[in-house]
């Protein structure tokens, strides 16, 4: 019988070798890179900005929101927290989001008219909410809800909603009449209901961004400013504000959003991790922001420096009536329904305007 060697050539016989030496060295190397240590992937980043400092509600959220991700997810998922505007600020950060240069933010809700969705605006209705329990009756019920899912038409997902608190009139005057704000050229964010109420109180509306608001009260640009007095505090306005007056004219808060593309990318577990530590850190936040706001108020009854002015019933109530424009403007362009469904939804008493 002929050998292989005779019957193929000793050409063939070493290309038979050649061939078995190559498979064996291919399973060798698959074996060694099974035995070898994988390598683990690269954690999930999300950017989170924001343009207030870390010792604020919205700040504290931010970072407990981080901490609660990074301890469920075992690091897998990690959040990069940017406060102050240091990536970016008011006036770009909404862009820099649907672009997807960052994956959160979690931007005032006056802020979401000038990008579209002017329904947020009814949160800036001067002395619509009387207190706490009923902006949560909005911002966590059905109506809330409503909300957040028309971001969507704007290339972001909204995620869920953070007090800051009620707004007070900060100047270098008392302003408890309406007289007082006759001239007056007040800083406010770019909200048509909000440039209203001024012009209504007789004021002039500067819109700022957030991050130079103090620096335009001590060169003069702006006289005053609304904010809940854990901003008041925390921006250093005490240093150039000689007189604040408890309005508790208007509502502050955040949405917590994200972008659509980021969110779709990731699993389901993923999301559910990230909505539960959100949704912890959120009542976290709230309930940090209604502390913060009472601590503030008593600093500011030991300070020096700062007055305090209540207003009297009438004086309320004659500012009430002076911002009606505010709510006949908003009804044009909004429409009255959404208005409507706010005041029902919270069985708002004692409501004389809208």
């Amino acid at each position: 019988m002929s050998s292989i060697a005779d019957m193929h050539g000793f050409k063939g016989f070493n290309w038979i070798n050649r061939r078995r030496l190559a498979w064996s060295a291919c399973l060798l190397l698959a074996g060694a890179a099974l035995a070898a240590p994988q390598k683990a992937p690269a954690p999930v980043l999300i950017r989170f900005s924001h343009v207030v400092a870390h010792d604020t509600p919205k700040g504290q959220m931010a970072l407990r929101f981080k901490a609660l991700v990074q301890a469920r997810s075992g690091g897998r998922l990690r959040v990069e927290v940017y406060p102050d505007s240091q990536l970016y600020g008011d006036d770009d950060e909404m862009e820099a989001l649907q672009l997807g240069a960052v994956e959160m933010l979690a931007p005032s809700l006056s802020k979401f008219g000038a990008v579209g969705v002017p329904e947020f605006e009814v949160f800036d209705l001067p002395f619509l909410f009387h207190d706490l329990a009923q902006v949560r009756c909005v911002t966590q019920g059905p109506t809330g809800r409503q909300l957040l899912e028309r971001l969507s038409r704007q290339q972001m997902v909204g995620l869920g909603f953070l007090d800051n608190g009620f707004k007070q009139m900060s100047a270098g005057q008392p302003v408890q009449n309406l007289q007082d704000f006759r001239g007056l050229r007040l800083r406010v964010q770019a909200s048509r209901v909000l440039t209203a109420q001024m012009r209504s109180l007789g004021a002039y509306p500067v819109v700022l961004p957030f991050d130079e608001t103090q620096r335009a009260l001590a060169s003069g640009v702006a006289d005053g400013a609304e904010n809940p007095l854990s901003n008041f505090l925390t921006q250093h306005l005490d240093a150039v504000q000689r007189d604040v007056t408890l309005t508790s004219h208007g509502y502050l808060g955040y949405a917590v959003v994200s972008n659509p593309r980021f969110w779709a990318s990731l699993d389901d577990a993923d999301r559910s991790l990230l909505t539960l530590a959100l949704n912890d850190a959120l009542d976290e936040g709230n309930r940090l922001s209604a502390r913060m706001n009472q601590q503030a108020l008593a600093t500011l009854r030991e300070s020096s420096g700062v007055r305090l002015h209540a207003l009297s019933a009438a004086q309320r109530s004659a500012m009430r009536r002076a911002v009606q424009p505010a709510y006949d403007d908003f009804e044009r362009r909004v429409g009255r329904a959404l208005l409507r469904q706010v005041q029902r939804d919270c069985l708002f008493q004692d409501q004389d305007l809208g």
